[in-house]
């Protein structure tokens, strides 16, 4: 049996803000368990919700030392459908309304004490894994210790580490000497080949050059962060690294999002009986966000965070002549004011076809995948993306732009070939993007047996956590090599 630990900051159903924590809390119930037993570390934060609170038990606590005092760290664990987790707990870090704060040094401090007590704790817990699976800059420090304090004691040597890049523009930087002073670590390490960067400490690129492997979200994001435009400064290193990265595709969670089963939805329904089902769904959100009540027109939803990397300064810059088109936008999200205030104008403008939500709720956001005809994400980079792939599922169909892991999982209708699962563009470019809306408007309205079939295609693709779990047993094994 071959153990896996993953260590994250975040982690489904226990803390979320982003994709990360749906990835933390999928794919180990899908690792096959009859080979590998792979259990879950992260921070025990105060603004977990009460009812996952009372989940936790207590194990024990100790201390550690850890920036010239002798640190608390406890230590507590739970099971959630049939996967291990165990919690580091230290309110003096994980404390607080919401998981990150933005000092940017307490950020440092807090996740280098993380790292270090993940690897204080395996002794205690007496788990020993062969491969410890890191995920960000968060712990990104775990490989750096494992290799400099831990390999002198029996029990760490032989780890194997990896670490995974979700997002390579959060990294974890600061100075040097206030990183080495709180982390403990010789200043050995604090050069241009080890964690140093641009007169920086950077606990992502620590991760990057001590780590065994090293993953990140989709092949095509692979290939792109080797160039100077997405490398975020790290393009040359991962380029000297290139031949232990790999991309792997991010999944979702296929019982959660079900058309046939969602909780949130109006009208279930499946690749069968879409044709006549899915409708309802679209004229009962039509409803409730107050625009005009019309089944055949076609409905465009955006389910995002409303920054410049997703892309909102092209929809920003067409909105009035995307607005003059037979169409309606829902979207649903939070982020720049600016972005924020346009859609409120739009929607203020052109009150029966654009509806802004400029908040978060999870049931909206099943309500808009399983209502909209089509699904806008022109992403400026993309490392995976899960919209796209929850709008796949739910026979949404996807115009994106050609980056990441939108390029490796929406296929671009081909109206010779008959084939394609959404539509494309392939530049950063306003008019590219609105021409590629207006050609999908064109098959919706024009050709709708052809917008059917694109449908089927989509509802049909498997991006189901399963297909990916085995891509990382595959790498599991090629690195704890029995």
């Amino acid at each position: 049996m071959k153990k896996i630990l993953f260590a994250a900051s975040e982690g489904v159903p226990f803390i979320k803000t982003g994709g990360l924590a749906d990835v933390v809390g999928s794919l180990p119930k899908c690792i096959d368990k009859e080979y590998f037993d792979v259990r879950v570390i992260l921070p025990k934060y105060t603004c977990m919700k009460q009812e996952m609170k009372d989940k936790l038990e207590y194990v024990t606590h100790f201390y550690m030392d850890f920036n010239w005092t002798d640190a608390y760290v406890g230590v507590l664990k739970a099971e959630v459908d049939g996967i291990q987790y165990y919690f580091i707990d230290n309110e003096g870090y994980f404390g607080g309304f919401k998981p990150y704060g933005d000092n940017a040094l307490f950020e440092i401090e807090k996740y280098a004490f993380f790292s270090k007590a993940v690897l204080s704790v395996l002794p205690i817990l007496d788990f020993r894994p062969d491969l410890i699976h890191c995920h960000d800059w968060q712990t990104g420090l775990v490989p750096v210790y494992l290799k400099e304090r831990f390999q002198g004691n029996d029990f760490f040597r032989g780890i194997k580490s990896v670490i995974t890049i979700h997002n390579l523009k959060f990294q974890g930087k600061w100075d040097p000497k206030v990183v080495q002073n709180i982390t403990g670590l010789p200043q050995y390490y604090f050069t241009p080949d080890k964690l140093e960067a641009y007169k920086d400490a950077n606990l992502l690129k620590g991760g990057i050059v001590f780590a065994d492997a090293v993953t990140t979200v989709s092949d095509t994001y692979a290939e792109e962060i080797k160039t100077k435009f997405y490398g975020e400064g790290l393009e040359g290193l991962l380029k000297a690294r290139s031949g232990d990265l790999r991309g792997i595709v991010n999944g979702i969670d296929y019982e959660e999002f079900n058309p046939e089963t969602d909780k949130y939805i109006v009208k279930p329904y499946n690749a069968v009986n879409f044709r006549k089902e899915k409708a309802k769904n679209k004229r009962a959100l039509q409803e409730e966000l107050g625009l005009r009540v019309d089944e055949k027109k076609m409905m465009i939803g955006v389910v995002s965070r409303l920054t410049d990397q997703k892309g909102f300064d092209l929809i920003a810059y067409v909105m009035d002549e995307l607005c003059q088109d037979d169409i309606q936008l829902v979207v649903l999200g939070t982020g720049e004011e600016r972005y924020e205030n346009m859609f409120r104008h739009f929607d203020w403008k052109y009150s029966d076809k654009v509806s802004a939500n400029i908040f978060y709720s999870e049931e909206l956001s099943h309500k808009i995948y399983a209502s909209c005809d089509a699904f806008l994400m022109p992403s400026l980079f993309e490392p995976c993306g899960l919209s796209q792939l929850m709008s796949l599922r739910y026979g949404t169909v996807p115009i994106v732009r050609e980056t990441g892991g939108l390029k490796d999982t929406v296929q671009p209708y081909n109206e010779y070939e008959g084939t394609g699962t959404g539509f494309s563009f392939a530049n950063y470019n306003a008019h590219e993007m609105l021409a590629a809306v207006r050609y999908a408007e064109q098959i919706y309205y024009d050709k709708k047996r052809e917008w059917n079939k694109i449908v089927d295609r989509a509802m049909a693709a498997d991006f189901s956590w399963e297909v990916s779990a085995k891509k990382y047993q595959e790498m599991y094994d090629w690195l704890i090599g029995y």
